[in-house]
């Protein structure tokens, strides 16, 4: 299972965060933290890291470009499996041994910044070099107005699709720009179409919301204009007539069975495997899965996720952030730095099949290998996100906001529990969590 799939917003290794942390008063007494910027360390920096094959060869190229370039500096990687990232790392940030370096989901840099165990790099980073990021992933890592992390990449998702069940299905055209993504209706057309083509034992879709990745249903509620919380992010905003549509419209799925019953957001089967298997017509993916889809035993191509009022995506990929107590710290912001420059931003999205989060590697064949058309789709689709959008799904609290969409949403999907009753039960969630 590749691990890249899992780093999501709040996955479930960030729980521990919620109840390991909550029990400490910070860990701003350890014995080994500075105090401001500098430090008095070695020239040894650890970094600890979750990664897939192809981000550990990435990272292992980068560090050796590192060490070469700041002369007797060496730089320790650990490479853990994701299941066991978070607990490790939040018993070490308990014990005052968190690495110098390691790597977050964007939605959790709220959690541990509030905690004061992330280095606040504003120090490091002048206002153009901020400026030099798409502004919804330097937005991402921030928390009350500072920086905690470098947006090291991000992975959205679009609509990739067989060909051949399109068009056995009459589809023979797929939307070619983010302006002309099928609309809510006309991608309820598609589905019909190819509902009345298939089977009983074929679907034409499946949503990638599954294992923790229940936020990944805000997308529909982003697209029809609506929101989970208020603008001043205080306050749940989801019981509202977007909320209403975008579920109504999400609930359809199963009830009209266009996609599989499994296919809730407390399934253990990941989306993309019902498509690979030839299951599903269309699948929500994300870029991290394109070098698996290069071994599919059919034709496929990629298209625009659907919208309503505007486009939208979920907010994935990964920040970097260095530990707070590290006495290395300008050797870690400058490590920082160096991953988000563009040669090393190129080389760990065209390595990892990722997205770049510098403006100035936007729209650029980076040298992905994969076949024509595909990246350009999902980085016209990350242009969707929003700094609004991020600001929801990045506070603090949102693990446990994720919590409750994974159980209400599969009570609406899967037991028949009505839209009104969920959306409130929503609300009364992201309230109770707002105010813990």
């Amino acid at each position: 299972m590749n691990p890249t799939r899992r780093t999501v917003l709040a996955g479930a290794g960030a729980v521990s965060l919620s109840t390991l942390l909550a029990s400490c008063a910070g860990f701003t007494g350890q014995s080994n933290q500075g105090s401001g910027k500098g430090g008095s360390g070695s020239k040894t920096l650890s970094f600890t890291t979750w990664g897939s094959d192809q981000e550990k060869t990435a990272y292992q190229q980068l560090i050796k470009e590192f060490e070469a370039a700041n002369k007797g500096v060496t730089v320790k990687l650990s490479i853990v499996p994701y299941e066991q990232a978070f607990t490790n790392l939040d018993a070490q940030l308990q014990a005052g041994k968190a690495p110098d370096i390691f790597r977050l989901g964007y939605g959790q840099i709220g959690g541990y910044s509030d905690k004061n165990v992330l280095l606040d790099l504003s120090p490091y980073f002048s206002s153009s070099e901020a400026d030099a990021f798409q502004p919804q992933f330097w937005q991402a890592v921030k928390y009350q107005g500072k920086p905690y992390g470098v947006p090291q990449q991000t992975d959205t998702s679009a609509l990739v699709y067989n060909t051949k069940m399109l068009k056995d299905a009459g589809i023979t055209s797929v939307p070619d720009s983010l302006e002309n993504a099928w609309s809510f209706d006309e991608f309820t057309q598609v589905l019909e179409k190819l509902r009345k083509n298939m089977d009983a034992k074929h679907f034409p879709f499946a949503d990638n919301w599954q294992l923790a990745g229940a936020f990944r249903w805000l997308t529909w509620l982003f697209s029809t204009g609506g929101r989970i919380l208020s603008s001043d992010l205080k306050s749940p905003a989801i019981v509202s007539p977007q909320g209403t549509k975008a579920l109504d419209y999400t609930r359809d799925f199963f009830a009209k069975q266009y996609v599989p019953q499994n296919n809730s957001t407390k399934s253990n089967t990941y989306a993309d495997t019902t498509w690979l298997a030839g299951t599903t017509a269309m699948v929500s993916a994300g870029t991290f899965l394109l070098p698996g889809f290069t071994g599919a035993k059919f034709e496929w191509g990629v298209t625009y996720l659907p919208k309503d009022v505007r486009g939208a995506d979920d907010l994935g990929g990964n920040a970097l952030v260095a530990s707070a107590a590290s006495p290395n710290k300008d050797l870690a912001a400058r490590f920082l730095k160096f991953m988000v420059s563009e040669k090393a931003m190129s080389t760990m999205c065209v390595t990892a099949f990722e997205q770049p989060t510098l403006k100035s590697l936007v729209g650029k064949d980076l040298g992905w290998k994969i076949q024509s058309g595909v990246m350009p789709v999902y980085l016209d689709q990350a242009t969707t996100i929003t700094p609004d959008d991020v600001a929801q799904i990045s506070i603090p609290q949102f693990t446990s906001i994720n919590t409750t969409l994974t159980n209400e949403l599969e009570a609406a999907f899967r037991q028949g529990q009505s839209t009104s009753k969920t959306l409130s039960n929503i609300a009364d969630g992201v309230t109770k969590a707002l105010r813990s």
